[in-house]
Order: C-alpha cells, then structure tokens, then sequence
C-alpha cells in the first residue's frame, strides 16, 4: 500500500522516542508532540490533531483503567497492613530459617518473590531490607550479594512476569492485539528461567565470600556503611574508632532479636508491636493479618493455577483474575481497617484507598500520553482517537512493517532478540513500563510477518524492557532503593547483576521460540 504523511509522521515519533529513550529523558512531550502531528496528517484537519492528544489519552486511560485501578486496591491493603504492623510479621519468621550465608541467599531469594508477586518490589523492597537483611548479613551473606538477589529476586523475577496483578502483560498484550492471560503465561515461564540463571552465576561468582553465623558479620557491616557515610561527609578522621564503637554501642541496646525501632531503644513500640497499645489484642489481629493475607494470596495463585491444568475449577480468563485479586484485596482491606479502627474503619478504608490510587497515579500516570501514541498506531484504536470515520482504518505500525517487509527476518530465533534489544533500549529511561507499549506494539506487527506468535514477542520484550529499567541493569532506577538499604554502591550493584542477568536474559529468548 502508498504510504501517507501519516505514516511518516508515525514512524518519525517512533525513531524520537526510542533516541529519547537512550538519552535517559522522559519521553511524555515527544509521545504528545508526535500524536498531534500524526492525528493531524491523518484527519487533514489542524483542530482534529489538536483534539486527538485528549482522545489519545482518553482512550488510553479507558482501556488501562483496571491496571491502575489493581495497583490502587493492592497499595491501599498494604498500607492498611502496616498501620498494624501486620507486614512486617509477614516476613520476620524467616529470619530462623538464616543459618549461613547459603540459607540466607536462599532465604532471601524466595521471601523477596514471593512478596514482591503480590505486592510489588518498591514496598517489598523496604521491608525485607529492614527485617532480613541484616539477619542474612549476621547469617553471612555479603552485602552485595544479598542487594544482587534481593534486585534479581523482585525486581527481575517477580516484576517482569507480574503473574499477580498482571499490570506489565495487561500493556504488552494490549498493544501486540493479544490476550493478557497467554503473555502472563509467558511471561512467567521466560522470567522464572532469567531469573534462576541470573541467581546461580550470582551465588557461582559470590560462593567463596559466604560465612557462618556471626554477630561480626553484621557489626563488620554497619561499621564500613557509617565509615562511608562519614567519609562522604569530610569526617574521616577518627571514622574508624567512631563508627566501631557506634555499632557496639547500637548492639549493646538493642534487645536479642529485635527489630530496627523495637525493643527499648529511643523510637519505642511499633505499631503492633509486642508492647502496642490496648494489651495483647493488637498482636493477635497483628498476627492474625500476617498468616491470613499471604495464604489468601497463595489459596488465589493456586484457584488459578488449578483452573488452569486441570478441570476441578473453572478457567480465570482474561480480566477475571486481576478482578479476583482486586476484590480479595478490598475485603482484606475493610476486615483490616474495622479489625484495627472499629467503627472509624468507614474513614479509614477511604483513606488508603485514596493513597492507593495517588501512588497508582504517580507510578503509571506517565504510560497513559505513551500508550495514546502507540494505540493511534493501532486500526482499532485510531478511529477512535481521531474521529474519522471514513474507509477502512489503517494500521500505521502495521502498514510501516509490511512496507519494509523484505528487510524483516524470518527468522524468529533472530526476530526474537530483535524484540530483547528494543525492549531493553526501552527500558533505559528507568521505569520498565513506559516501553512496553512500543515492544507490545512491534510485537503484534512484526510476529505474523516472521510467523512468530505475537504474544511470545510481547514477553520477551516485556524481559528486555522491565528487567533493564525496572530495578537491576540501571542505576537510575528504583534500584536505588535496594542499594540504599543494602549500603552498597549502585554503581557497583549494577556491575555485579549485568554479566548474570544478561546471560539469563539470552538464555530466556533463545528458550522462547522453541518452547512456544
């Protein structure tokens, strides 16, 4: 077919925004810019383009709604946790399990999945740093190692299948045409083999650093992170008796496996705590919480797994399974806050329920003009966006792709890594979602033509683009976070999990045209 304005116009923001995207700049003004100059071309009517940047977004944001909406009811119930401090009980019986280094990076790897399924790294994150951590440490797990797998473990592993709430395959599979349920799937079989590669050259590399249980381990620990801090500081000199008797000082008070503001020191009893107001009641709905959200979560994942292979349950199909998880976590949340507030839980709920859709908004409110930009590109959103009616509706992705179809490769294996590239380019700006409509949409456009299925493209590039910006191969994404509670150097962080993720990720593509 004759390719138009409006195709030019489309593929000359797709080249911009992948260019801004190696830049490490936000890619919201190029998305806009270029919606309203292709909608414009398209309708031939300048007030027309101009409308379209809202109807992009509109339309968007219609079909994204039930993501943002999942994250909302999940942050919502995990704050409603904490007010009692029900999430830090969740992982404070593993800190037993701990008994050497290799027990702990065990240890740490399966908490941190696990957690980090269900209520996403960046609270995960903050959590286990602040009650395992330094129990694997004292076990004799080094820093590094631990912050690699605490990074490989959520924020690899539990982000880039997003089995759970499903908000990454929910974007990819929008964009590629397919169904969320078959990129899911997907999704978890590539991230699981990633990620268990990734945390065996992580545990080959780190082997000979790991020790025995030792209260040194630890003190050794908070004594260089303060020696750091102090010498960033300009205050080296004395930093090394300071700091040693600092440490001895802070283990001198604290009681026998207390926790960070537990115990007698200044910060006093935290919420739910063993001395929480109102006697021994608060520890026991504490408690309760802490056993009851996990299991409810687990009996959820294994309702679906079992409808899946088997016929003992019906199938959760499509929307069902983020519906199901959203409504457990509404009730959860009510049964808390009345649990904790009584009769103020009506406030209560409302509350985390509004903080829960302000962090939705912050976290993913930057995909929606993005999203507008690749679904204008999509014969079934662009009449949509722009209004016109008239003819048959093209597909400027699709259109682009068959235009160029003798320089495209037929082969999947190579189509494959292709995708890997693309969506790890995406994934520099730092996030890890803000490319997944681009792989998505390449995926749908580009998989017929090599007879690749579509929905095995949109999980690969859904790895490239979340395992990069999403907390483990750049340093100006959330793994910040992890590095912050681990003391270590981000810097340093990224060049311990480079070498293992890649080869996991290689691993993982080469894997995904045979297996699917």
């Amino acid at each position: 077919m004759e390719l138009t304005a409006a195709h030019w116009s489309y593929f000359a923001g797709v080249v911009v925004i992948i260019a801004v995207m190696i830049a490490r700049r936000n890619i919201v003004v190029p998305a806009v810019i270029a919606t309203f100059l292709t909608a414009w071309f398209y309708s031939g009517s300048l007030i027309q383009g101009i409308t379209s940047i809202f109807s992009a977004s509109l339309t968007a944001a219609s079909e994204l709604f039930s993501i943002f909406l999942i994250i909302a009811l999940i942050t919502a119930l995990l704050g409603a946790l904490r007010a009692m401090g029900a999430e830090r009980r969740m992982v404070k019986p593993f800190r037993a399990l701990m008994r050497n280094g290799r027990a702990a990076f065990v240890t740490i790897a399966g908490v941190t999945y696990f957690i980090s399924l269900f209520f996403w790294p960046t609270p995960a994150v903050p959590l286990i740093g602040a009650i395992l951590l330094p129990a694997a440490i004292r076990a004799g797990l080094p820093a590094m190692s631990a912050a690699a797998v605490i990074a490989i473990a959520g924020q690899g592993m539990a982000l880039s299948s997003d089995y759970v709430i499903q908000v990454a395959p929910g974007l990819s599979a929008t964009a590629a045409g397919v169904s969320t349920e078959v990129v899911a799937d997907r999704a978890m079989v590539l991230s699981l083999i990633t990620g268990l590669v990734a945390l065996a050259l992580v545990y080959w590399r780190g082997r000979r650093a790991f020790g025995t249980l030792s209260e040194e381990h630890e003190l050794r620990w908070e004594s260089e992170s303060l020696a750091a801090v102090a010498s960033v500081r300009g205050e080296a000199a004395g930093t090394a008796d300071a700091t040693a008797e600092g440490a001895a000082a802070t283990r001198a008070v604290r009681a026998p496996g207390a926790e960070p503001g537990e115990g007698s020191g200044a910060g006093g009893p935290v919420p739910g705590g063993e001395s929480g107001p109102g006697g021994d009641e608060p520890v026991r709905r504490s408690r309760a919480f802490a056993l009851l959200v996990p299991l409810t979560f687990a009996a959820i994942v294994g309702y679906m797994l079992l409808g899946k292979f088997t016929d003992v349950v019906g199938e959760v199909q499509g929307g069902d399974a983020a519906g199901l998880v959203g409504g457990v976590a509404m009730l959860l949340l009510i049964a808390a806050v009345f649990s904790v507030d009584g009769g103020h839980g009506l406030t209560t709920a409302a509350t985390h329920v509004v903080d829960g859709l302000v962090f939705a908004f912050k976290a993913m409110g930057v995909v929606v003009p993005i999203a507008g930009f690749f679904f204008l590109g999509n014969a079934d959103f662009i009449t949509r966006i722009t209004g016109v009616e008239s003819g048959e509706p093209p597909a400027l992705l699709f259109d682009l792709v068959s235009a160029a179809d003798q320089h495209i490769p037929d082969n999947g294996f190579v189509l494959a890594f292709a995708i890997l590239l693309t969506g790890m380019i995406t994934g520099l700006e730092g996030s890890g979602f803000a490319g997944l409509p681009l792989t998505g949409s390449l995926s749908g456009a580009l998989g017929p033509e090599a007879h690749v299925d579509p929905a095995t493209l949109a999980a690969v590039g859904q790895m490239g683009s979340v395992w990069t910006g999403g907390g483990v191969l750049v340093a100006w994404s959330s793994l910040l976070a992890v590095a912050g509670v681990a003391r270590v150097p981000v810097q340093d962080l990224v060049r311990h999990c480079f070498l293992p993720v890649v080869v996991g990720l290689a691993a993982a593509t080469s894997l995904a045209t045979v297996l699917f």
